[in-house]
């Protein structure tokens, strides 16, 4: 057994991020081990850029509204306790509602991770449907 030391929180760039973000390094697996953990932190309204991960990515919702949409698709409204798969390849963007700060545990594989444009304004007020029935 080993006790890891934590590292400091990341502000996270703006290249990969619009508003701000930061994130603490839960887990980053070393060879053999491909496995990543971070808890991230979104201020009202920030968000990934597009992007997408070799292996798939796993959002644990822990606090707040969380917003995610795949190329192509609606916007889905994630809560507290909701866990969101996006399989390998697909292109992606997740963040906060633009009226509350969200914080997820996202789980990945290898830093096979795919860079992409920025998420528009238009885009980010898309509509939405939620993990929540009315």
């Amino acid at each position: 057994m080993e006790l890891l030391s934590k590292q400091p929180t990341l502000k996270l760039p703006e290249k990969m991020f619009t508003g701000d973000a930061w994130a603490d390094v839960i887990y980053r697996g070393e060879e053999p081990s491909r496995a990543r953990a971070n808890v991230v932190r979104f201020a009202p309204g920030a968000r990934t850029a597009w992007h997408s991960h070799g292996l798939g990515q796993t959002l644990y919702i822990v606090e707040g509204i969380a917003l995610i949409q795949s190329r192509d698709g609606g916007i889905l409204e994630a809560h507290p306790g909701d866990v969101v798969w996006t399989p390998p390849g697909e292109e992606h963007w997740h963040g906060a509602a633009p009226d509350r700060f969200m914080v997820h545990i996202a789980l990945w594989e290898t830093d096979d991770v795919a860079w992409l444009d920025h998420v528009t304004d238009a885009q980010y007020t898309g509509p939405r449907h939620s993990t929540r029935t009315p």
